[in-house]
């Protein structure tokens, strides 16, 4: 044992840190646009050669037809997680119609209305057109080109053999069940003090073409005559442009105790709000959205992390968290990474498992409304300005150097990379660790700088920057390929969910209309 676990054993409080706990589950959701060659979105249809957007375990559509999300299986291999995702894009990229490729921006393409923004179709089926009614009604209160925004969801959970283990050091008598959902959210509150780190490090979204800003009021600086940026920005992503509500501000989410931060969501679901009652569940007696509430779904609140557990088709997600408590954790706060194939590679992975690993065994007081403040103003000054020199940082009511604080916090997480690194026997944790301090050292290594920089260099504007890293990546998975046992396990793949798309559509008896009254019954009888 090297003196760097020894001490990282005593900053957390363990007496030894198991092999069989480095076993970390892990997946990671990609969204990404499918474009034209001119750099617009696709008004295609989502290719049939990809099977059913509904039933699909690994290949499905977000918001629009246009917005592919590929979606690995749970794994404790960093290799086999991102081999999974490059079969995927292969896949994809073979099927894609002709001159069509995925964009590899979070920021949008070329967009100039919302009507050049088809919403997703998942079928004739009941729930299927919740899928697309749902849609319909996010369109209706943030706009259809918020929604075509893409990044990466890197979903995370400590190994089984963990939970009883940690239980008994901790000297706790509760039920795991009980036990692992507390830590989780020990983890989530520890997420949401630190996570300004990650678009830092990160962040590759500092500018946007000018017709994303369009009818909306902004403080972007002009780049040239068609992009819009911030000098210092890192991730206009998760900025006032992108994934933020003036309804959803009035949400103070709780994570100190499950029944809380469930209370909160659902109080949101069932209370009317006043604008979208205006708007009115209907038009011409069609629906548009599936309530009036603050919330349609759980779904919809922007959180930057989510508590989650796997369930099936139709089961609402407060209500499996209510009954079997948190299975793994959602992180939402992560650009698309236009230089690299996948948006995502294993450094970064790396990093992620080590940075959570700390944000679960490090100290987490409860949240407070004034912490839960500091903590969304700090991830607002980093979005916005986090490549700016002299930042500071609220803590504890206090301003502290952002530079200062980000090294304290990257020197935990390399505690956290050296216990990973003893079991797993290498030193790629703390390689990934140090590959990130070089970038607090100099900003310029940052993926925002190095957008702009290159934008600047070829003297172009963000889509015609982002069109030629665009068509570069198409290129390199054309060329890679699938080998032919992979490729036809994948079309089986495609052909099989069709199938169970029909079953379901066959199988369906009930009305739409009545279906959505239920659906809305079903979280109306959860309010206390």
């Amino acid at each position: 044992m090297t003196d760097t676990q020894s001490k990282a054993l005593r900053r957390f409080g363990l007496t030894q840190f198991k092999p069989q706990w480095g076993e970390m589950l892990r997946g990671i959701e990609k969204e990404s646009l499918r474009v034209t060659p001119q750099g617009r979105l696709a008004q295609t249809e989502h290719p049939a050669a990809l099977g059913s957007a509904l039933t699909h375990a690994n290949i499905t559509t977000d918001y629009s037809e246009a917005l592919i999300e590929l979606i690995t299986s749970a794994t404790t291999s960093i290799d086999d997680c991102l081999q999974q995702l490059h079969d995927l894009h292969a896949y994809t990229c073979m099927n894609l119609p002709t001159g069509e490729r995925l964009w590899v921006s979070s920021m949008p393409c070329l967009i100039e209305s919302d009507e050049q923004i088809p919403l997703a179709r998942y079928g004739s089926s009941n729930i299927g057109r919740l899928k697309t009614l749902y849609r319909e009604g996010l369109g209706l209160r943030y706009g259809r080109v918020m929604q075509t925004i893409a990044g990466i969801h890197y979903n995370f959970s400590m190994p089984e053999s963990f939970w009883a283990d940690y239980r008994d050091l901790k000297g706790s008598s509760e039920p795991l069940e009980q036990f692992q959902t507390r830590q989780y959210l020990h983890l989530i509150r520890n997420f949401h003090r630190f996570s300004w780190l990650l678009p830092y490090l990160f962040g590759a979204s500092p500018a946007v073409s000018r017709c994303f800003t369009r009818g909306r009021e902004h403080d972007l600086e002009a780049f040239d005559e068609s992009t819009w940026y911030k000098p210092h920005a890192t991730a206009l992503r998760m900025g006032n442009l992108g994934y933020k509500s003036e309804a959803q501000r009035s949400l103070f989410v709780c994570y100190n105790e499950l029944e809380s931060y469930l209370d909160s969501l659902q109080k949101a679901l069932t209370t009317p709000y006043p604008p979208y009652v205006a708007i009115g569940d209907r038009r011409d007696g069609h629906l548009q959205q599936i309530n009036t509430n603050l919330l349609q779904l759980e779904n919809e609140f922007y959180g930057t992390i989510r508590p989650k557990r796997v369930g099936g088709s139709g089961e609402r997600p407060l209500t499996l968290l209510r009954e079997h408590g948190i299975q793994y954790i959602e992180v939402r706060v992560l650009d698309l990474n236009p230089f690299l194939p996948l948006g995502i590679d294993a450094e970064q992975i790396r990093f992620l498992d080590a940075f959570l690993l700390h944000c679960l065994l490090a100290d987490s007081p409860a949240c407070t409304r004034a912490s839960h403040q500091e903590s969304e103003d700090n991830l607002a000054r980093v979005v916005n300005r986090g490549r700016e020199p002299g930042l500071t940082l609220g803590r504890e009511g206090a301003q502290v150097s952002f530079a200062d604080w980000a090294n304290e916090l990257l020197q935990d997480v390399g505690l956290a990379a050296a216990l990973l690194d003893g079991i797993h026997q290498t030193q790629a944790h703390g390689a990934a660790v140090a590959a990130q301090q070089t970038k607090l050292a100099d900003p310029e290594l940052t993926p925002s700088a190095r957008v702009l920089r290159e934008m600047r260099a070829a003297a172009k504007p963000f889509c015609a920057y982002t069109m030629g890293q665009s068509a570069a990546t198409l290129a390199h998975f054309q060329q890679a390929g699938l080998d032919a046992m992979r490729l036809a396990e994948m079309r089986e793949a495609s052909r099989l969910s069709m199938e169970r798309q029909s079953e379901i559509e066959a199988t369906d008896l009930e009305s739409f209309e009545a279906f959505v009254q239920q659906w809305n019954l079903t979280a109306e009888s959860r309010t206390r």
